[in-house]
């Protein structure tokens, strides 16, 4: 099980946590953000979308970031009234570009998906310039009324 080590929240809608570079890595990002989310009246209605964009961008951090063994990767959520920011930092160098997969191709898609589940993302250095920022800003699901 991947180690992680939660980050004392700044506002009671942020959540950060350092998690090691490891495959399993968000599967513990998922139970993270789900914990994170029940403790909001709204929490619910970013949570599928929201688990798809965080596992794209934590299992993204974890193939790509070319770096040296033993690096941690840091999730970061913020919760506001209409809308969800998801943030996933590596000390990788390489920014992400969405491409076109062939059909036969077992990867690749992530990034579309990013683009697809979110309303917008994008990614930045990271502060102290080692690495980079990836984010992605979800809306909250609307409910049938039914």
């Amino acid at each position: 099980m991947p180690a992680a080590l939660k980050i004392p929240p700044t506002a009671a809608d942020e959540y950060a946590c350092w998690l090691s570079r490891h495959p399993k890595s968000g599967s513990t990002a998922r139970r993270l953000l789900r914990e994170f989310l029940a403790l909001h009246t709204s929490g619910e209605r970013y949570l599928d979308s929201a688990e798809s964009v965080l596992t794209e961008l934590v299992n993204n951090a974890v193939q790509h970031s070319r770096t040296t063994p033993g690096r941690l990767i840091l999730i970061r959520f913020e919760h506001k009234p209409d809308h969800l920011r998801l943030e996933v930092h590596d000390a990788g160098r390489t920014h992400p570009v969405p491409r076109t997969a062939s059909p036969d191709e077992e990867n690749g898609r992530g990034l579309r998906l990013v683009e697809e589940l979110s309303i917008t993302w994008g990614w930045c250095p990271r502060e102290g310039g080692i690495g980079k920022v990836v984010w992605a800003t979800v809306a909250p699901e609307v409910r049938d009324p039914r």
